[in-house]
Order: structure tokens, then sequence, then C-alpha cells
């Protein structure tokens, strides 16, 4: 009997056969939404499976982002299963209070302990291959290791939406256009200062790097792509906290050209560069740094064009982008450290850091998920649009608030001429509380009745980047597991769990689902870079 290898002995569950199971609810996606929905339905009496494609649950809790986004965010938005995960950390760092930066391998720890408690069932290493569909309802999902599973409800809390798709249930990819929804921020956008940099080579071809002319786009237009994914990184300076940072596999200086030639400019014109203005580390606990994508910067750990295809592409493309993505990664490392046409105090800073020792052990050191900003967003019962997350901010059917900034990094980068380019896709809008609707975990009843998906949501482009974030998705994730468990309780379609029991249950259980009085509803404290 072939068996899946669970990525934690000591605190997950025995090994798990890989044959048929009949359960209540399968949760697809051991990512924070993916864990509270579990969790949240499994303390209702619910018997719940819970599949990660990974070895590892936590998405990028426990990849690499060590901070709930609550620096851009209203605190008292944070309630329910996510405000109980980060007084968990508080209780792990002895702070008695809920701690929003942590770091990867505790976040873990307490995930799986909290899954432990809860007795969910988890199983490591499969995806979704099909769903198995009785008219409007699912009956059961064939996993790729060939094993079968039937529920009464299911949950697609994954980044991409995979069950939900294969469960014929329409979706979108990209960004909508301006027109579509009436969304001032929607669409292509094009930075507004062009920067200077060869961006051909000697044959007029565009350079890695560069996906279009802007001549070819039109500012407002709908673009197939969604925001770009990279790495988040766990760095030490401290060398008695390091490991090196592996070349990559297959480096290609080619693929820096556009850097490069920035720098040179930089240079020629005596305007002096430093590494923060590549790359962003954040500091953190114990020594470790968070690398991220730097928004402001030109050229960074983000991919552009390196994720137009993920959303819908199939498990092994996937495999071959994340590569690509890893190779893209430690090559601008290996170029920003050793590369002549960077400064030489560049060049010595970048070769300070290495990765942390004590973080993803079992892979190197290397995170072990691709930040996933963004990849298929379901077209449900309603559609969240930017004036739902700024203006029209207040739903009948709520069952969970959120507050973060609209927040988009770049798509693509494209050339204005042969020397001179404009990234294009940022947005940075001030960010509202606002109550998310019901309505947008649930598919079409004509589409799928068993379905719910907490994860990739019913948003347009601009509004999912106020959802995106492991914090507001874990309140989403609570809302899902509740419902799915109401669901089966009164045995009715997803669309018809009565609204009253399930916002009563979830403000019982401490789930912010109302504007409260005196909260301030407007991020208004918060500094930050200018709106785009």
């Amino acid at each position: 009997m072939k068996h899946l290898i669970l990525a934690s002995l000591l605190c997950a569950t025995t090994l798990i056969a890989a044959d048929s199971a009949s359960t209540d609810i399968v949760v697809y996606g051991g990512v924070p939404c993916g864990i509270a929905a579990s969790i949240t339905a499994a303390r209702e009496g619910a018997k719940v499976i819970l599949i990660e494609p990974t070895k590892h649950v936590g998405g990028l809790s426990t990849s690499g982002i060590n901070t709930a986004e609550s620096e851009h965010m209203l605190k008292w938005t944070i309630g329910g299963f996510a405000d109980e995960f980060y007084r968990r950390l508080g209780d792990h760092y002895g702070s008695g209070k809920p701690e929003y930066f942590f770091e990867s391998s505790v976040a873990e720890k307490v995930y799986l302990d909290m899954l432990r408690e809860a007795k969910v069932e988890v199983r490591y290493g499969v995806s979704v291959d099909l769903v198995v569909k009785e008219e409007t309802r699912i009956k059961e999902i064939k996993l790729t290791d060939g094993s079968m599973i039937k529920a009464k409800v299911f949950i697609d809390a994954g980044y991409e939406g995979d069950l939900m798709a294969r469960a014929g249930v329409k979706y979108a990819v990209g960004r909508e256009s301006k027109a579509e929804f009436g969304e001032e921020a929607a669409g292509i956008r094009f930075d507004k200062t062009a920067r200077h940099a060869r961006t051909v080579d000697e044959k007029g071809q565009l350079l890695p790097g560069i996906s279009a002319w802007a001549k070819d786009l039109k500012e407002g237009d709908a673009h197939r792509a969604p925001m770009n994914y990279n790495f988040r990184l766990t760095v030490a300076k401290d060398p008695k906290l390091q490991v090196p940072i592996p070349p990559p596999k297959n480096y290609d200086v080619k693929r820096y050209a556009l850097l490069a030639d920035w720098l040179r400019f930089k240079a020629a014109n005596k305007t002096e560069v430093k590494l923060d203005d590549v790359l962003d580390p954040y500091k953190r606990r114990n020594g470790k740094f968070e690398m991220n994508n730097k928004q402001s910067a030109i050229f960074s750990l983000g991919h552009f064009g390196g994720q137009f295809d993920w959303p819908e592409a199939d498990y092994a493309t996937r495999q071959r982008i994340y590569d690509d993505h890893m190779d893209y990664t430690l090559g601008l490392i290996f170029f920003l450290a050793n590369d002549e046409s960077v400064p030489e105090k560049m060049r010595a800073e970048m070769k300070s850091y290495g990765l942390h020792k004590d973080e993803f052990a079992d892979n190197g050191h290397l995170p072990y998920q691709l930040y996933v900003r963004e990849a298929r967003r379901m077209r449900g019962e309603h559609v969240v649009t930017q004036q739902d997350v700024q203006t029209d901010r207040r739903k009948e059917d709520s069952i969970g608030m959120s507050s973060h900034f609209i927040d988009c990094h770049h798509v693509q980068r494209v050339a204005v001429n042969e020397g001179e380019f404009v990234n294009e896709g940022r947005i940075w809008r001030m960010g509202y509380a606002y109550q998310i609707p019901y309505r947008a975990l649930t598919p079409k009843a004509d589409q799928c009745t068993n379905l719910l998906v907490p994860g990739a949501a019913s948003f347009t482009h601009v509004a999912f980047c106020t959802l995106r974030l492991e914090s507001v998705w874990m309140i989403t994730g609570h809302a899902a597991g509740i419902a799915a468990s109401l669901a089966i309780k009164d045995d009715v379609p997803v669309q018809k769990v009565p609204l009253a029991a399930l916002q009563d249950k979830l403000r019982a259980q401490k789930q912010v689902v109302d504007f409260i009085p005196g909260q301030p509803e407007k991020c208004e404290h918060l500094n930050g870079p200018p709106e785009f």
C-alpha cells in the first residue's frame, strides 16, 4: 500500500493510506485560510480531512512571510481564529498579547499544535486531480496519488483555486478593465516615471524581464496577468547564524542586463546606489531578516513576467515556473554579489548576508513556497469591487472584516523606447474597514451547491489586493469552516446556510463581523509611500 509522507511525525497524525475515504468536510489547501476552516469546522463536531500539496502546512506564514501585515491594517478588525493564532504566538514568545511579527518555524509549530488538538486529519504531498459531480454537487475528488475522497461539503482554501476550477465554477484571472466594474484603479497602470536603461539587445529584441512595448498597451485596459510573485527569503547578517546562499542551478547573466545597464547609468551620473535600492530586508526576530520584493525598486526579487502562466498551469508547468523563479532569485543575489557592474560597496553588503540556519532546514534553508500573491478569483454570488472596499463598505451578510490597503505589486516591465522602460501594475490605496459578504465565498447556485471558496474568493483584482493577506484569509477561512458545518447540520446548500445562525456563531467565537462604534474606519495613522 502506497503511503503519503507527513511533514512532521511528531506533530501530525500517523501515516495515511492512499485509498478511498469518506468524511464530512474536505478542505483543500493547508494554508492559513485552510487551517482556519479545518479547525473551526472540526470544533463544531465535523470530521475533516485537510489536503496540503506540499510537505508543510502554513502557506506563506511558514514560508517566509513573518508578519500579519497589521502595519497596514486596523488591528481591531482581526478577530476570531486569526486573533487566536496570533495570541498563541504571543504565548510562545511570552508576551501575553497577540504577536504580529514572528518566525516561520514558530508559526508552523503553532499551526501543527492547533491541528492536532482539533483532531484534523492532514494529508500531505497530494493535489486535486479531478472532481466528480452529480448535477450541482461535488460527490468526490480524485487526488494525484489515485485516492478518492467523498465529502458532504468541500472548501477550496488554496491560493490558486484548483479545486474550484475543476468543479466547473467560473472564475477570472488577471486584471479587469476599468470599464468592467467601474473601478478607478483597475486595468493596465503605467508608472509615471520612465527609467533609463537599454531595453533591447543588439538584434532589437526585448531584453529578459521586459514583457512588451508600452505602445502596444493601453492604460485602463484588461490584462491577463496577476501581480508578480517572489520568494520571501529568511536571511541573517550574523555569521554565526548563517549558511551560504547557494548559486542558482541555471545562471544566465543576461537576465540582469537591464539592471546592469541601469547601474552603469547611475554610475555615469555619479548617483550612489545602495543594496536597499534593490532589495527590502525587514528586520525580524532572533537575528532574522525577511527579504522581499522592493515595491519602489526598478528591479528586485519580483520576477516580472514569470508569473503570467501560473494561475491556470498544470502541476508540471507550475514546477517549471517555480524552478525558474528560484533560478531568478538566486541568480539576482549572485549577480549583486559578484558582477562588476554592481558598485563594490553594494557587492560587499550582498556578500554579508547568508540564509538563516534555523529556517527551512529540510529545504536547503530556502522557503518551501513561492509567494503566489494572486491567481484565480471566483465569480460567485457577489463580486467584491473597489467600491465595496472603499465606499460601499457595509454588507448585511458580513462574515468578517478586512482593512488592508489596496496593495498591488507591479505586474510587468514594458519598454518605452530602446533606452527607457516603465514598471506597470502598481496600486497603493488607503485602507478602510469593510465587511466581507458571505456571498463572496459561495459559487453561483447553478454551478455548485456544496463548495465554499474562502481563498480564491469572488473579488475583482483591485479588491482582492485587500483580501490577499494570511491574516484576512484566516478570517474568511474561519467563516467557511462554520458555514460548512451549518450546511451539513441543516442539510442545505451552502448558499442557503441560515445567515443569522452563521453570524451569531461567528460573533460568539469573537470573529469581528460588525463595525464597532468609536473604532477608526480609515487607516489614517499609517505612514507609507504615496498613493499610486
